[in-house]
């Protein structure tokens, strides 16, 4: 990557939609994954990228952290100033505001890169790029955390990244809310979810996770967290599923990226010319 930093932000103004809590299945996930490696890091830093137009997920983010690595930092990164400006007076000690994009205008390397909701406004076609820019700005053994959620953060997922590239996706919910799996299939991040069509990795995915979802009813009556644990058990017998019970516990599931990584661009074209077939 380049040594020097772009005179201008690299990507556009996103709608800035932002609440309390929204990411907080995401943050937890990361404090549970990455926390190791934040606390064995001299500078652990981590980015909020395209945090919105409130800094509640920047200042969340910190909070979340620092129960798993005592010295970390949150950086803000927002490509519209006023946003920035309005960020500032919630400025405290391990969290700061910077103007700029997906250049990452830090003087060194973060140990974390969180982008939300950021994609999700941008073309399919464009998500590989910006994903290679990012992880070019990540320190060794640093970890990207890309994806969607809804506006409250019931359902939630997100590719997990290094600096090598794409390595796992991971499925939050709260599980009361579901009602099956494929629920989750309208938060795929831009990577994944115009493929979630026959043919497609993804797509058959849900289809299994939805089976397997309905194999589990009679676990229904211990409830919903047991319902999802049998769930997962019986999907890892065909899927790379790679965490274990204690995230299933949390309305989780995270498989390798490889299972669900999208078919080549002209077969997915000719997939979306097809009907898309009921989850189920």
């Amino acid at each position: 990557m380049a040594s020097r930093t772009p005179s201008r932000p690299v990507g556009t103004v996103t709608r800035g939609t932002t609440n309390p809590n929204r990411l907080r299945r995401m943050d937890r996930w990361i404090a549970a994954a990455h926390g190791a490696e934040l606390r064995r890091s001299t500078d652990p830093v981590a980015v909020d990228l395209g945090y919105g137009a409130a800094p509640w997920t920047a200042v969340e983010l910190l909070v979340r952290l620092r129960t798993a690595a005592p010295h970390a930092r949150v950086v803000g990164v927002e490509i519209d100033p006023a946003r920035v400006a309005a960020a500032k007076p919630y400025e405290r000690e391990g969290l700061s505001f910077r103007h700029g994009g997906f250049e990452v205008p830090l003087p060194g390397r973060p140990a974390l890169i969180r982008a939300a909701n950021v994609l999700r406004q941008y073309d399919e076609e464009q998500v590989a790029a910006v994903w290679e820019r990012l992880c070019g700005r990540l320190a060794p053994g640093g970890l990207l955390v890309e994806g969607t959620c809804d506006e409250i953060g019931r359902r939630h997922v997100w590719v997990a990244l290094g600096p090598e590239g794409p390595r796992t996706v991971t499925f939050a919910t709260r599980l009361g809310s579901l009602d099956r799996p494929s629920d989750l299939a309208e938060r795929l991040p831009k990577a994944l979810i115009h493929r979630n069509v026959p043919g497609e990795p993804v797509h058959a995915f849900l289809r299994d996770f939805d089976r397997a979802w309905a194999a589990a009813a009679p676990y229904a009556s211990y409830g919903a967290r047991q319902r999802w644990i049998r769930t997962v058990r019986d999907l890892a017998a065909d899927w790379p599923v790679a965490d274990r019970p204690a995230r299933w516990r949390q309305g989780e599931v995270t498989v390798r990226w490889e299972a669900l990584a999208p078919r080549q661009a002209g077969q997915a074209r000719q997939a979306r010319r097809a009907p898309q077939a009921p989850q189920g």
